[in-house]
């Protein structure tokens, strides 16, 4: 007998994001994916309300978690994927070009001698059409950079979770202008996911809706094709690749971005705790191109 695979979404207004459950109705095996742990930039504390909404969900629908799924190593909120697995287990994984995003940001920051941008922080590495299992339901990682080169998408049975390489039809695309980030690549990696068939679903990482609707985060193949305002069917990648560098020479640093790539690079760990036994995160001064004042995305 087919088995049925059920999808919840989870909104976190302060950040924009959607984190997901994934789990296979048969066995209840399940995916986190893009797990949040909040941050509260003016005191420095985080806090595990909004992963602890998703863990509520877990326990209640009696899951058990093979898979804490990254997309990439976000710039806008922490990972909450640590706190998931303290709670209810699970490997952590993500892109295998998540090394380079790593060496990029060990740089920046100055990390600790010890920190060593190979990716052994996370417990699995994706290769770009890697296939997986979540209970019974096979999965495949689909390498699409061009936001940063670490981004995967996740293809499962008839649902893809595209991360930040697309946003809602009336927002188009993510920025290309991070460390490593390619316009070029990304509307490639826009086309490559707008060739799946057209009834797939496609489920965003974040949404920033405009003050004429709710936050919504399920579209589909068909839905971007035809009405995605950057890359629908007919724009080509001059168009785009003109349009995006033009409108990311306009967008804001992200705020939470230096607090979250520290912890992110790391897959939801802290910086080592100094002597006095806190961890502390290091701000770069005068690294980092001073904002703009544009919407994100």
């Amino acid at each position: 007998m087919a088995t049925r695979t059920m999808i919840e979404g989870f909104f976190d207004p302060e950040t924009g994001t959607i984190s997901y459950v994934v789990w296979e109705e048969a066995t209840r095996h399940a995916a986190v994916i893009d797990p949040v742990l909040d941050y509260d930039f003016k005191s420095g504390h985080t806090s595990t309300a909004s992963a602890d909404k998703l863990l509520a969900y877990v326990r209640d629908h009696s899951l058990s978690i093979d898979w804490i799924l990254e997309t990439h190593a976000h710039a806008d909120h922490l990972s909450g994927a640590r706190h998931i697995q303290e709670q209810v287990g699970g490997r952590i994984a993500i892109g295998e070009n998540i090394r380079v995003v790593q060496s990029t940001f060990q740089k920046l920051f100055n990390l600790e001698r010890n920190f060593l941008p190979d990716g052994s922080h996370f417990d699995h590495l994706f290769k770009d059409g890697d296939v997986f299992r979540i209970g019974e339901v096979q999965v495949t990682a689909l390498l699409v950079p061009g936001h940063t080169p670490a981004d995967m998408a996740y293809l499962v049975d008839g649902a893809v979770f595209v991360g930040d390489t697309l946003f809602m039809p009336d927002l188009g695309s993510a920025r290309a202008d991070f460390p490593g980030g390619d316009a070029r690549q990304l509307y490639g990696s826009m086309r490559r996911l707008l060739a799946l068939p057209p009834e797939t679903a496609m489920y965003v990482c974040h949404d920033y809706p405009p003050a004429s609707r709710q936050a919504r985060w399920q579209t589909t193949v068909a839905e971007q094709r035809a009405h995605n305002i950057h890359v629908r069917d007919g724009i080509g990648v001059d168009e785009f690749v003109a349009m995006r560098t033009a409108r990311d020479a306009n967008l804001d640093v992200p705020t939470l971005i230096l607090p979250s790539i520290q912890v992110n690079v790391r897959a939801g760990r802290f910086p080592p705790a100094d002597d006095n036994g806190i961890a502390y995160l290091r701000i770069p001064l005068n690294a980092l191109p001073v904002d703009r004042k544009a919407a994100p995305g």
